[in-house]
């Protein structure tokens, strides 16, 4: 009799083990949750077409957006979107002459164009001339770790910093949040951000309601970087 009572607890026990050890095994393949924030890098091969132009002085031997000194003779650029150190091939469709470059900085800010090329990608294309010119840019490399990324809506840019502050407090109170972000040049400008939003699409929507109710025809999605 003992003996029955023994064995019936040991077998308690075994399955209260098992129980136990299978539990922990479902916890070890537990799917990790998503980073906030993060979105996956773009696909290798993914396309864009628009207009690019260049830029050199004054801003060779700043910071760039990710905090390099941009030197305009290194065969880099920037973009509004793409995560930094994510290589683009540029060909310009006038001559089909091609430049691979690494997004380094933020821009360009005008409606319209989509890259910024350095002086030296710029001269490998032959867009030094003319300035601008209409490019399909490729995807060719994308960052080992993707970035967080967070994005809003450029409305506009002041050179006054009492009317940047005004339209900031402006898209605050419409869209709940808005930045200042100060384009150093000459002259120096104020860039004003609305909304800060997980997904580019999410940014697109809210630039399509910004320029349908603030009558602002030039907003456009930019990403936000720390």
């Amino acid at each position: 009799m003992s003996f029955g009572i023994s064995r019936n607890c040991c077998l308690v026990c075994v399955l209260a083990c098992a129980t136990v050890i299978a539990g922990c095994g479902r916890k070890k393949i537990a799917a990790a949750a998503p980073v906030p924030g993060a979105r996956p890098a773009p696909p290798i091969g993914a396309a864009e077409r628009g207009l690019a132009s260049w830029y050199g002085h004054p801003y060779h031997g700043r910071p760039a957006a990710d905090g390099e000194i941009y030197d305009m003779e290194k065969l880099v650029a920037a973009h509004r979107t793409l995560p930094f150190q994510t290589v683009v091939r540029v060909r310009n469709l006038s001559n089909d002459k091609t430049v691979d470059v690494r997004i380094v900085d933020r821009g360009p800010f005008v409606q319209g164009r989509i890259i910024d090329l350095s002086h030296a990608a710029a001269k490998e294309i032959d867009l030094l001339g003319p300035g601008v010119a209409q490019v399909e840019i490729t995807i060719m490399r994308t960052p080992a770790v993707p970035e967080p990324a967070l994005f809003a809506v450029q409305i506009g840019a002041f050179r006054e910093k009492k009317n940047a502050d005004r339209a900031e407090q402006n898209m605050i109170a419409a869209y709940g949040a808005a930045k200042a972000v100060l384009r150093v040049g000459d002259p120096p400008v104020w860039r004003i951000l609305a909304g800060r939003e997980n997904t580019q699409d999410a940014a697109e929507a809210l630039a399509k309601r910004i320029r349908a109710e603030q009558h602002e025809p030039q907003a456009f999605v930019v990403r936000l970087d720390p």
